[in-house]
């Protein structure tokens, strides 16, 4: 399945690796061997590397489907980045929970004694809204949400009350307390 290059992207293959340069950002992505990757007409195709023209079967067939699947995702997934770009949105739910942004620095109120800081890494911009809600955004689909889940394992939800770190989208079942 080819990948359609929209409009404002740049994209270029040099010596095993594709490189994007598109309106939010920049990105590369290193190719495998056993793939050949194509840019024609603002498409890009990933196919297997096949230079002896004959169809590949055999225990390594599935490997090598797989490697080039995978590429394409990731090509896919680039483009996609440096085009829109990827967001994530956390929730902060619990008395006295509260978060702010300052520049490269993410401050927690999570009920601890203490306030937590969180270091935000190159590429990832982090914004605070509103006192409780986090959106962390970047080019790098992966980084995104590795990101998104340190900033979560601070304070998980908990199950009884439910208080802590979550997705905005997450469904946290609450858990009936013993009974005497």
């Amino acid at each position: 399945m080819p990948v359609a290059v929209p409009a404002g992207v740049d994209v270029k293959i040099n010596n095993m690796k594709l490189t994007a340069k598109g309106p939010k950002g920049h990105g590369e992505v290193e190719l495998h061997n056993y793939t050949t990757v194509t840019y024609k007409d603002n498409v890009i195709a990933v196919s297997l590397n096949d230079k002896s023209n004959h169809v590949i079967t055999g225990p390594k067939a599935k490997l090598y489907r797989s490697i080039a699947g995978t590429l394409r995702a990731t090509i896919n997934n680039l483009i996609q980045g440096v085009h829109t770009g990827f967001e994530v949105k956390l929730t902060l739910v619990g008395v006295g929970y509260r978060a702010t942004s300052k520049g490269k620095v993410l401050d927690l109120s999570l009920g601890f004694s203490h306030k937590t800081e969180f270091k935000v890494p190159e590429g990832i911009t982090i914004e605070t809204p509103s006192q409780t809600e986090i959106i962390v955004k970047g080019v790098d689909k992966e980084m995104v949400g590795l990101v998104a889940a340190k900033i979560r394992a601070m304070r998980s939800p908990e199950p009884y009350k439910g208080k802590g770190i979550r997705y905005s989208d997450e469904v946290v079942e609450i858990k009936e307390t013993k009974k005497k």
